[in-house]
């Protein structure tokens, strides 16, 4: 496999001599800064990835219709296994700050855009992401690969039958699918949304409960977000529908974490994610099953 950074050095876009300086955080691709030319930029390095269903033509799509809707900055290149996007000078967002009412009331509006104006600026084909369909093709895959958490397969795969029967018929929107805190980059001035990875259609129920899951809001701040997405009061209907939602992201972000922990190159300590992520994805669900 080519060494990620003489790839990145090698790039003909460069109108200098470069040196890329490694970017922690990334636990899907490796991530390098490079200035060139007075400007810095973000270089993406990853090829296909099949087993987490991360296709490079549909990222790059979606990266592009996402910097025309402004909502992630703009794409300055790209070439088989390397994105090169716009460098966001800002403050890579925490749970502790989507957790704050004033952040989560500038977040909000970001995915809500996300899901209504990206769709006019994609080109080309895009993926769909099911969330169901992605947990069982997990399951297959950590079978195969003889995991280390195999035995827990039958009641998770169970218990994510009856969340996809809880959430029904579902409306369609273009879906960012993967809203972790790091994914937010506050300039000063306004909030960006990157890596589009994960992005497809999908209902917009997955990145809500994402959004609240992945940053711990309270309940409180969970129906002030779905009233404010739907424009109408929240009902027992749209709340279990969400919540049994709320527990698929949960789910899923699991599930990818015990794949990766068998499949991943990346320096990152997966089974203490999985363990996490685990552990509220059994609290959500004893809380769906007492509501």
């Amino acid at each position: 496999m080519t060494d990620p950074r003489k790839k990145v050095t090698s790039l003909k876009l460069w109108q200098g001599k470069v040196e890329p300086q490694p970017l922690s955080g990334g636990i899907t691709n490796v991530n390098f800064l490079v200035e060139d030319a007075g400007r810095r930029y973000v270089v993406r390095v990853g090829d296909d990835i099949p087993i987490h269903q991360v296709m490079r033509f549909n990222e790059l799509a979606a990266s592009r219709a996402a910097a025309e809707a402004g909502i992630s900055p703009a794409v300055v290149y790209h070439e088989p296994g390397v994105l090169v996007i716009d460098f966001i000078e800002g403050k890579t967002l925490g749970e502790e700050d989507l957790r704050r009412q004033e952040t989560l009331e500038r977040a909000l509006p970001l995915v809500i855009r996300c899901h209504r104006e990206l769709p006019k600026f994609l080109r080309g084909p895009a993926l769909a992401f099911w969330v169901f369909h992605v947990i069982r093709d997990y399951a297959w895959t950590l079978k195969e690969g003889d995991s280390a958490h195999a035995s827990l397969l039958p009641s998770l795969l169970t218990l994510a039958q009856k969340l996809e029967e809880a959430v029904g018929d579902v409306s369609m929107v273009f879906g960012h699918n993967d809203l972790l805190p790091a994914n937010f980059i506050d300039d000063g001035a306004r909030l960006w949304l990157i890596d589009w990875d994960y992005a497809g259609f999908n209902s917009p129920l997955f990145d809500l409960g994402g959004l609240a899951s992945n940053n711990g809001l309270s309940p409180a701040q969970e129906d002030w977000m779905l009233e404010t997405y739907f424009e109408r009061p929240v009902d027992d209907g749209l709340r279990r529908r969400y919540q049994a939602m709320k527990c698929a992201s949960l789910l899923r972000e699991t599930l990818w974490s015990m794949v990766s922990e068998i499949h991943s190159d990346i320096d990152f300590d997966y089974p203490a994610y999985t363990a996490e992520n685990l552990a509220r994805f059994q609290a959500a669900v004893k809380e769906f099953q007492q509501s």
